[in-house]
């Protein structure tokens, strides 16, 4: 059955407590999950058993304060601020009500975290990306945006991960090789309600790529949760492994989670100029400057693991510096071709920076931040750059104020501590608590053999 959810911000119809309840025992569900993600990037959530989802709607599942200071290592961090005392619920967003195509009798809901007396609590990522786009609508924007993600199937032999196929980048073969599988996953997206745009296998062996259409911000981030579940399910149940780890093997491509994104306001793309030679406005300009100033703190939060920082490297296709171009994907922020003759729809800007084991409304919210700062205080972006910045000197690097990403999780972490812009809009709590949780995962995997850091990696994302 298709997602029957109708209500973000967006849309006039919101899904009903009763309609729920109906759908629910009309596809004799047994099984609701209450999703949310830490700060460790992960997919988590509580069950509730269908004769119990009308109270668990009305006064959520109980959560462990905890889990928030909880690391990828399943680890509670010491340092952090939550452990075993204290208790928050997970509370359902019901728009977000789907039934689960590829796993018999059972449904799920994004949720968000509050206290015990119904209010937002202050360390959860949802909540986060909810002020981000009130915040953007105070100023006049609606916010949309589209992840296009990159994954491996795997299969494993004698307890080591391997690549599904051989095949090579965009090659039919790969697209007959993971057909089945693919297959299966895009039809259970499109009965989730989540909009299919593309599909190719990308350059690594047994890599792929599928690209959701923009929606609006909360959905887009909600969407984003739903595709890594599927996409994972889906595998399982074909007998092979799905991973969004940004670097599950050394010599072969990584995966990156493209963010693209427009502001709109009374229907119009305010992204959009028909004079302009990419058909970007100055806010768009703005946008872009307000991201690249924040860049080198944004990616403790898009690329927020010890395993992202082997991707982030120069001529690898997934960005490595502080710059912005058209259809450059060297650089942080790609100007995407407009080849609908201009068409103010499709004008949007490309982020690069980011990976799939993020946490999507923590990216979102952070990026959305930045990008609002630049719009704010019309920060410029500088000149585009049309080559590979890899390839210009320190001293041309100077001139355009182009500057390389921290090479490692800790350095970015430090970066994002002394953001101030960042951290206001985090929030005193969680800005320290994700600081807190992603330091000591580095200290995880400091010094430790590669093998046991990818292995980690590709199995928890």
């Amino acid at each position: 059955m298709e997602n029957i959810s109708t209500g973000y911000s967006g849309e006039n119809t919101m899904v009903t407590k009763e309609e729920i309840l109906n759908t629910v025992n009309q596809e004799n569900i047994c099984l609701i999950r209450f999703l949310y993600v830490g700060n460790d990037g992960i997919i988590r959530g509580k069950t509730t058993h269908a004769q119990h989802l009308g109270s668990a709607i009305d006064s959520g599942i109980g959560l462990t304060k905890g889990m928030q200071s909880l690391n990828m290592l399943d680890k509670l961090v010491p340092e952090g601020s939550f452990g075993p005392i204290g208790e928050i619920r997970l509370v359902p967003d019901m728009n977000s009500f789907t039934v689960l195509p590829y796993v018999e009798g059972n449904a799920r809901m994004m949720a968000d975290m509050q206290t015990l007396d119904k209010k937002p609590w202050d360390a959860c990522p949802r909540n986060f990306l909810k002020k981000m786009i009130k915040k953007s609508e105070e100023d006049g924007y609606n916010v949309f945006a589209g992840f296009e993600n990159e994954f491996y199937l795997l299969k494993k032999e004698n307890g080591k991960f391997l690549p599904y196929d051989n095949s090579l980048c965009f090659s039919s073969i790969g697209m007959d090789s993971a057909n089945k599988i693919i297959l299966e996953m895009i039809n259970a997206l499109d009965k989730s309600g989540i909009n299919i745009e593309k599909y190719f296998p990308e350059l690594g062996p047994g890599q792929q790529e599928v690209v959701m259409r923009y929606e609006e911000a909360l959905k887009a981030a909600d969407n984003q949760v739903a595709f890594r579940e599927t996409v994972r399910g889906v595998a399982l149940k074909n007998g092979v492994y799905a991973s969004f780890a940004p670097k599950p093997f050394v010599d072969q491509a990584g995966s990156g989670c493209h963010i693209h994104l427009s502001l709109w306001s009374n229907n119009r793309n305010q992204f959009y100029d028909p004079d302009d030679k990419y058909n970007l406005s100055e806010i768009a300009y703005n946008f872009i400057g307000g991201v690249l100033r924040h860049v080198r703190s944004l990616i403790a939060i898009t690329a927020p693991c010890v395993n992202s920082y082997r991707r982030l490297q120069p001529n690898s296709w997934s960005s490595a510096y502080s710059c912005y171009g058209p259809d450059n994907r060297e650089a942080a922020v790609r100007i995407p071709s407009n080849f609908w003759n201009q068409e103010e729809e499709s004008t949007n800007i490309e982020l690069k920076f980011a990976d799939p084991s993020c946490n999507p409304y923590l990216a979102l919210g952070a990026i959305i931040a930045a990008g609002l700062d630049g719009v704010k205080n019309k920060i410029g972006c500088g000149e585009p750059v049309e080559v590979n910045p890899a390839e210009l000197s320190e001293k041309e690097c100077n001139r355009l104020g182009i500057n390389r990403y921290p090479t490692n999780l800790e350095d970015a972490l430090n970066e994002l501590e002394n953001d101030e812009i960042l951290k206001k809009a985090l929030g005193e709590v969680l800005h320290k608590e994700y600081i807190v949780v992603k330091r000591s995962e580095w200290r995880g995997f400091y010094n430790k053999d590669p093998e046991w850091e990818i292995e980690k990696h590709v199995y928890v994302y």
